[in-house]
């Protein structure tokens, strides 16, 4: 009988627990609904939009030139096709990459004085704008990396090696938080991205707007906190490992579609 009380007890507290769970996960998706309806990162949109129109830089040009991968120009698609090879700079580039390659080639600026400046700062502050109204214009379309030059098929499986390598003070990975289904830190879902984890979740939500921060926060500055909260050292901007990390997640999100940018807590 006493052991009839405790299962039956145990299995309310289950119950409890899971719904408990559950109510958490809908008041949080409800909280992020009811921002989503003023989304600031419109407004780093509009910035970035105009910028790319702009005559800027020691050539006085703007960036309307500039292929990201679909031909000189054309911005609409070519968010959902990134990280790919690149002939012209020889190696597979992410979107902010590619951006810095524009803004050497066209615009004169000097693209490693660009990389070492802290985030949000000068035009690393630009940058994040111009992801913003990229990734806009990708809006509802469906990811779909090529994997067809030998060097994205390698830079996805250096991908994959980084995503599972632990090491560290704290021993962790990128799997460790994103490695399984049903995870949660501080309220927050942590998706699965060694596969698809759905539309408009894990890569296919970013760039976003941190509401904690107020600010728009691309794709490197996202892996850069990863890599800060696992307690390594930040990589290098546009770093071939963030690339690749992206290739990874990327490749895995095919068929997902984009929402970015979206808005984060």
């Amino acid at each position: 009988m006493q052991k009839t009380l405790l299962g039956v007890a145990l299995a309310a507290a289950a119950l409890a627990g899971a719904q408990a769970q559950n109510s958490t996960a809908d008041g949080i998706a409800q909280y992020r609904a009811m921002l989503a309806d003023g989304n600031p990162s419109e407004l780093f949109e509009a910035k970035g939009e105009d910028l790319w129109k702009q005559a800027r830089g020691p050539k006085n040009a703007s960036l309307q030139q500039c292929d990201l991968g679909k031909g000189p120009g054309v911005v609409k698609g070519a968010f959902v096709e990134l990280p790919r090879y690149f002939a012209d700079t020889g190696r597979v580039q992410d979107l902010e990459s590619r951006l810095l390659t524009c803004m050497e080639t066209l615009q004169g600026f000097d693209a490693k004085a660009i990389a070492a400046t802290p985030f949000g700062k000068g035009e690393q502050s630009n940058i994040e704008a111009y992801v913003a109204w990229i990734s806009s214009e990708s809006g509802g379309l469906k990811f779909n990396l090529p994997q067809s030059h030998p060097a994205e098929k390698q830079m996805y499986a250096v991908g994959k090696k980084l995503f599972y390598l632990r090491a560290g003070p704290y021993d962790f990975a990128c799997a460790t938080c994103h490695g399984e289904e049903g995870k949660r830190i501080r309220l927050q879902d942590l998706p699965a991205l060694y596969k698809n984890p759905g539309d408009g979740v894990g890569f296919a939500s970013w760039p976003a707007y941190r509401v904690s921060s107020g600010e728009l926060w691309s794709m490197q500055r996202r892996l850069n906190d990863c890599y800060r909260q696992q307690r390594f050292p930040y990589p290098g901007y546009a770093s071939d490992a963030t690339i690749a990390l992206a290739t990874y997640m990327g490749v895995n999100s095919k068929g997902a579609v984009s929402v970015a940018p979206a808005i984060k807590r």
